[in-house]
């Protein structure tokens, strides 16, 4: 303890050898002590009293032995008794090592032993985090911690020393030690949460590598990148003995706590900091924080205690005389105690806490509570009278030290003058003289002194240093100043038992690190950026290794991607520079990402960016090193026309992006051997490790991994010059190794590569995009021989990248050689292919509409083979994609350039069929996402519908040989699989069949809409009758409606073919099936056969004008639209198209059907407007529908051809009868028509028709103007127009009907009603005839006569009567005419039966009978008729 002489110390002095010894004894009994000594009381309590206390003294000592043994007894003291001497170690770092580092003016000497002693210190982890713990997350301690690295930091960046006259050398060791002592600390923390780390070399996401491959792989680590281990403390520990201390006294470690603690810490800190520039504002802060109490005594109380506060600030908030304040200030005064102390000693305790302010007013305010305070606490006291005299005492006391201290005022007051001045203040008597004169003697023997403002002391530090002699006297002040200060602070807390936590647990290196993660970035940033030191630099990349080490394990990504950051920006392979800087120390960071890469890529998610971008950049600059002309960087390289480009611009082009500007020869040989060391033999095998390596790193890495290098593979490829094609490859290359993770891994990687592939493959550049989809090609393979289980989906989302380029990409090229790629794995892989089919349908999709012939062919003959072969063989794996197939070779189908593939597709179509219909049972296991589907339907849905539906489609969109071979083959499908078929499978089945009708997907145009309906229309119609014969029973509910609402439809186009066809097919249907109708089906039918009875008639044709005459003025606005559609459309209902129909009149419904055909353009004959020519053909239409609908009726009523038959039989008879007698008219046939299953309602109803029928023909016949005005305007050919068949042949076709009912027995009921029937039309109809002017039109009659006439005569006499009375006189007027034989020879049999009907005549002598042979004795009389 003793004080050294004044100068500089003499080396032999006694003083100073005794020093040294004692401090070396010290120092041994310290390292070798035992466990007693360490643990007892009795020494401990030696050491904080005595040792410490002298050591505060010794450790500032400016003789380096002293100095150096006292930081040595320090640091063993640190290492076996941290536990005790919490407080002591605190002020050992704060007043003396942190003082030295941070003045300005302590010499190189001192600063260099204690940056030594520092080093052996911050090689411990243990001590490390202790001091953390301890000092920077005690609310009351310093701390420690922080401000050592900061000012380590500074050390390390060189910032200072030019102040302390060092020289550059000194200054360079001097950075040295800071970056050591700060790697020291990083290596401390690395270590000590080791555990938390896991090395991704040490083990294997695919579970195949052998532990000896792995081995080898460490081995092989370039020895220039130092790998660390487990780096335990540097070898010192052992002799410092750091580490091995007891945890007696230590208090739980448990991280959560002291984070908290600390946080609270900095809370409290900032609020401090606000306090002392705005007491309010900080006061605000803290209590917002919930770090300070809102009453007023808890503010005095925080105000007491804080001893950081600034004093100045303190008085200005006690004095202010705002409310609260004043309260605060009276809490403030009455927290402290006076009892028995005197007056001044009273005074002095009261200031020593704050600075009193200047403004008279506020001193004022606490003078007069102090003196309250000080009398309440002393009662006993009979100085004073009251408090007033304490009051006025205290101000004078205040002026008196003012006065007598302050150098301002010259004429200082004399004891006389300040006992004058207190006179009268004792309740105006005076207070004792020798009172008074005492107090004044102690203040001018020592002046009450005020809280100063600590910073005032720190800032007389800056004044600038003129001389090296200046600084050393300073320097000697300011330790003098120091020793002082540390021994008082090292006797205050001599006795003080504070708690020290020897921390375990590895979680604080997290806080730590987020502490202090700037200062060392700066630091080692600086140091690389300025200083070209080898050993600065390797000190600075470890410890950003450490450092990325650090934020790795607890993953803290903004600090990570700094320092892999500032590690990327000094390779200088980004820079804008260029690489022509690049020396040593770059080639060595560039070892350090890579090992970073190497060892943290587990951690290191968005930071693989940086490392990407720069092994890309370093790939160009191994091509420039080894002199690789740049044409060689990316496959070849056209010149701006064309050409390669010649040598001088490539050498511009060649190192564009890496130099900058233009470089001459001798430039690039210099940059080629300085950037000749990034193709070094280690450097290359480091960067191949980072991508054989991938496989080892974890699932979440992986993806970062492959999203990043995706990322500058972009980068890369976007060069309009030089595209590379570097990261492509490697992105090919990682997908080889990554290929055996497991699947959920895998599939988030592919969804990263398989986009990037769907980018590149669509490049313009078509290098790239070949490059892109050969990879793909070679990886699907592999791929693909790993086969998949059932209902995984990873083929299909591997192979989706064919799809994407095939679909975006229009370069023949690139589509060829996808369809190649394709068919390559079809053929050679098909066994393993399972979700896969999907894509690869979807690629031959794509290329089936293609132009190319040879991309066509290509996916056509593939597709052929899977369908015949792979199909057959492995049916069940490609059941998914079925419809797929379908869907494929109808868009074959449908590509019109190659008609001959368009057949072989229908054929491969009709193939499939087979498929569905032999293996049912594979669809009705096949699970898959519709699950909704009932199993017993999925062969429906997944089968039939696919095949049916695609064939529609082909219907729909071909030229007319295309869709008729699919129309065929559509409805051979159903006529031969249809027996396995559900009723409402056939429903859905037959929505599609009708769309072949619909008139919205017809084309326009007049010509190609009138070819469809002749062909595809009239196929299809009699195909959906075939197969509606041929399953009638399970189609009879279902389709009926249908069928008789589309033949209805036809009948309404304006097609003559489809109009026949319509009225044949509704033919068909009834005859081949009505006698399996019901009551109900049969209703259906006649109505149908009504409708278009009432629809078609052409009633225009009465009322036609040509135009300009009065009905022009007739407008078609008058209609409603609805009225319109119900003339073409054929979804409204038959039921109400007859009401729709008479509710236009016969004007309105002339212009609705001219609006109707107004659509299609007609060749209108010469001088006819096409207008009316449209109407004309349209009306034509109506006519030959009536005519067939007559027929139709007829045929279905008695089958067809039988009513010709019996004509010509008639015929026949009544020649027989005109020549010579006959013998016998042949009996009727048995009846095959549908007559027996109509009821007689319904027999009616058809009946009405056709005499509505008849009786429009007969008034247009008779209408001899309107024919001629036809006739004129071109309607129907050479001669007048006329309705001759229709009038006849609906009325032979009523009087049959109705002759058959007549003699129908089981009609009994019906009969009155046929006979009036029957009497009226047949009497109308004579009387018709007997007003026929035209001969020819007389002659078109004969038939109908012979037949009226034939039917009567068959009739019993009493029926017989009522005709012939009926007839009679008509006729008799016939006989006017001149007749044919054979109806003279009838209406001789007729008069011939009237005669012996009515008994007017005998019956004939026998004699004659062999002529005329009596007509009751005929096979067919009456009698045995009605017997029947």
């Amino acid at each position: 303890m003793k004080p050294l002489s004044d100068g500089p110390p003499d080396p032999k002095s006694h003083e100073l050898r005794s020093k040294v010894l004692s401090l070396q004894l010290l120092l041994s009994i310290l390292q070798n002590a035992g466990p007693i000594f360490k643990t007892n009381e009795m020494f401990i309590n030696a050491i904080k009293q005595y040792l410490c206390v002298a050591l505060s003294k010794n450790g500032v000592s400016s003789v380096p032995e002293v100095f150096e043994l006292s930081l040595s007894i320090f640091l063993t003291l640190l290492s076996h008794f941290k536990t005790h001497l919490k407080m002591q170690i605190e002020v050992f770092f704060k007043e003396i090592f942190l003082y030295i580092l941070e003045t300005s003016t302590s010499s190189y000497d001192h600063k260099w032993m204690v940056i030594q002693t520092l080093t052996r210190i911050c090689a411990d982890a243990q001590s490390v985090v202790d001091i953390y713990v301890n000092y920077d997350c005690d609310l009351n301690a310093a701390n420690i911690f922080e401000r050592l690295v900061n000012d380590l930091s500074k050390i390390a960046q060189g910032r200072g020393g030019h102040e302390l006259g060092t020289t550059p050398l000194q200054e360079l060791t001097l950075r040295k030690k800071g970056l050591e002592c700060l790697v020291s600390i990083l290596k401390c923390m690395v270590e000590w949460s080791k555990d938390q780390y896991v090395n991704p070399n040490s083990q294997t996401s695919l579970g195949q590598e052998k532990p000896s491959e792995q081995e080898n792989t460490e081995t092989k680590a370039p020895e220039t990148i130092n790998r660390y281990g487990s780096i335990n403390s540097l070898d010192s520990t052992a002799s410092s003995g750091i580490g091995s201390y007891s945890t007696q006294m230590s208090g739980t470690d448990n991280p959560e706590q002291f984070e908290v603690l600390k946080q609270q810490k900095e809370i409290i800190e900032q609020g401090i900091d606000l306090f002392n520039k705005k007491p309010k504002r900080g006061i605000q802060y803290l209590q917002e924080q919930g770090m300070l109490g809102t009453t007023p005594e808890d503010l005095a109380q925080f105000l007491h205690q804080e001893e950081r506060l600034d004093s100045t600030q303190v008085g200005e908030f006690l004095g202010d005389n705002d409310r609260f304040n004043k309260e605060v200030m009276y809490a403030y005064v009455d927290q402290m105690d006076f009892q028995g102390k005197d007056f001044v000693s009273a005074l002095r305790i009261f200031l020593e806490g704050f600075r009193l302010p200047g403004e008279a007013q506020k001193i004022d305010r606490l003078m007069e509570k102090f003196a309250a305070r000080y009398l309440e606490c002393n009662q006993g006291q009979t100085l004073f009278a009251s408090a007033d005299t304490a009051y006025v005492l205290a101000y004078s006391i205040i002026m008196l030290t003012t006065d007598l201290h302050s150098p301002q005022v010259k004429n200082k007051m004399t004891k006389e003058q300040y006992i004058k001045m207190n006179r009268g203040i004792n309740d105006s008597k005076d207070l004792p003289e020798e009172y008074l004169s005492a107090i004044y003697d102690e203040i001018a023997g020592k002046k009450i002194a005020m809280k100063e403002t600590k910073e005032l002391t720190l800032k007389s530090n800056k004044q600038s240093v003129a001389s090296e002699k200046q600084r050393r006297l300073l320097y000697n002040v300011e330790m003098e100043q120091m020793a002082k200060t540390a021994k008082a602070l090292m006797e205050a807390v001599s006795h003080v038992q504070a708690p020290f936590t020897s921390a375990t647990h590895l979680e604080h290196v997290r806080p730590m690190f987020k502490l202090a993660w700037t200062p060392f970035l700066a630091a080692f940033s600086v140091g690389l950026q300025d200083c070209d030191d080898t050993e600065v630099a390797s000190l600075c990349l470890e410890g950003i290794r450490c450092a990325i080490r650090i934020a790795c394990i607890f993953s803290i990504q903004l600090e990570r991607d700094a320092y892999v950051q500032a590690l990327a920006r000094f390779t200088l392979l980004t820079a804008s520079s260029g690489i022509a800087e690049m020396k040593q120390k770059n080639i060595d960071t560039i070892k350090t990402l890579i090992t970073v890469a190497h060892t943290d890529g587990n951690y290191l998610g968005n930071s693989w960016h940086e490392i990407m971008k720069c092994i890309s950049q370093l790939e160009l600059a191994q091509l420039i090193g080894t002199g690789v002309k740049a044409r060689y960087i990316s496959g070849t390289v056209r010149g701006k026309e064309g050409f390669i480009a010649s040598a001088k611009e490539q050498n511009n082009d060649e190192y564009l992006g890496l130099v900058g500007g233009t470089v001459d020869r001798k430039q690039i040989a210099s940059i080629q051997e300085s950037i000749g060391e990034t193709s070094s033999q280690s450097v290359v095998v480091a960067v191949d490790r980072i991508f054989t390596g991938s496989t080892r790193l974890d699932g979440n890495a992986i993806v970062d991994f492959v999203r990043w290098l995706c990322a500058v593979s972009m980068d890369e490829l976007a060069s309009p010059t030089h595209p590379r094609m570097f990261s492509l490859q490697k992105i090919v290359e990682i997908s080889y190794y990554n290929m055996g993770r497991i699947r959920l891994q895998w599939s988030r990687i592919w969804e990263v590569i398989g986009d990037h592939f769907n980018k590149v493959g669509c490049s313009s550049n078509e290098d790239v995009a070949i490059f892109a989809v050969d990879s793909l090609r070679q990886l699907s393979m592999k791929f693909l021989e790993k086969g998949e289980l059932a209902n995984f989906r990873f083929q299909k989302d591997f192979l989706r990248p064919f799809e994407h380029i095939m679909k975006k990409n229009r370069s023949p090229t690139i589509r060829d050689m996808v369809v190649r790629c394709i068919a390559q794995m079809v053929n050679s892989q098909a066994a393993n292919i399972r979700s896969g089919w999907k894509n690869i349908f979807s690629v031959f999709h794509l290329a089936a509409s293609d132009q190319d012939e040879s991309i066509v062919e290509l996916a056509f003959q593939t597709t052929g083979h899977i369908v015949t072969n792979v199909f057959e063989k492995h049916f069940a794996a490609t059941i998914d994609s079925f419809q797929d197939a379908v869907k494929c070779l109808s868009e074959f189908a449908c590509n019109a350039s190659f008609p001959d593939t368009s057949m072989e597709a229908i054929r491969l179509i009709r193939h499939c069929a087979k498929y569905v219909s032999d293996r049912p049972q594979a669809f009705k296991d096949y699970t898959s996402d519709d699950m909704n589907v009932a199993p017993e339907d999925r062969v429906w849905v997944r089968g039939w519908f696919p095949i049916l539906f695609e064939l529609s489609c082909i219907i729909n969109r071909c030229k007319l040989d295309v869709r008729t071979r699919g129309l065929t083959v559509m409805f051979e499908v159903m006529k031969t699989y249809g027996h396995t078929f559900e009723k409402h499978w056939w429903q859905d089945l037959f929505r599609i069949v009708f769309r072949i009708f619909d008139n919205m997907k017809l084309p326009e145009q007049q010509t190609e809409k009138a070819e469809w309906m002749t062909t595809t229309c009239n196929h299809a119609l009699y195909a959906i009758c075939d197969v509606f014969t041929q399953y009638f029973e399970a189609l009879s509910d279902v389709l009926l409606d249908d069928i008789l609402a589309q033949l209805y439809w036809c009948v309404q186009q304006d097609n003559e073919q489809l109009a026949r066809s319509g009225t044949n097919c509704l033919e068909n249907v009834v005859i081949l099936n009505g006698e399996k109708f019901s009551p109900e089906t049969w209703d259906k039918t006649c109505n149908c056969m009504l409708d278009i009875f009432k629809t078609t008639i052409p009633h225009s044709l009465l009322t036609w004008r040509p135009s300009g005459t009065e009905g022009e003025h007739m407008t078609a606005h008058g209609l409603s639209d609805r009225q319109l559609d119900s003339v073409s459309q054929r979804s409204v209902d038959i039921q109400t198209r007859p009401d729709d129909q008479h509710s236009i009149n016969s004007g309105d419904r002339r212009m609705v059907e001219s609006r109707r055909q107004s659509q299609y353009s007609y060749s209108s004959a010469p001088g006819v407007e096409a207008q009316d020519q449209r109407l004309f053909s349209a009306l034509l239409i109506k006519c030959v529908v009536q005519l067939e609908l007559i027929q139709t009726i007829d045929n279905i009523v008695f089958f067809p051809a039988t009513s010709k038959k019996e004509d010509a039989e008639n015929f026949a008879a009544a020649q027989r009868d005109g020549t010579y007698a006959s013998a016998e008219t042949p009996a009727e046939t048995q009846d095959q028509g549908m007559y027996r299953y109509l009821t007689s309602e319904q027999l009616f109803k058809l009946l009405d028709c056709l005499l509505e029928s008849h009786c429009f023909a007969k008034a247009f016949n008779s209408n001899n103007e309107q024919r001629t005005l036809l006739w004129k305007a071109g309607f129907k050919g050479k001669s007048k127009p006329n309705l001759l068949k229709q009038e006849t042949g609906s009325l032979a076709c009523g009087l049959r009907i109705l002759f058959r009912m007549y003699t129908d027995e089981s009609r009994r009921d019906a009969w009155e009603e046929v006979q009036r029937r029957l009497l009226n039309v047949c009497s109308e109809a004579v009387a018709y005839f007997l007003a026929l002017t035209s001969e020819s039109h007389r002659e078109a009659w004969t038939n109908l006569l012979l037949l009226f006439l034939t039917k009567v005569l068959k009739i019993s006499d009493e029926r017989f009567r009522a005709h012939a009375s009926r007839y009679y006189p008509l006729l008799c007027e016939i006989m006017q005419f001149d007749l044919i034989p054979e109806l003279r020879a009838v209406l001789r049999k007729f008069y011939l039966r009237i005669g012996l009907v009515f008994h007017i005549a005998q019956p004939v002598e026998p004699k004659t009978n062999a002529a005329v042979p009596d007509p009751e004795a005929h096979a067919e009389s009456p009698e045995v008729d009605e017997a029947q």
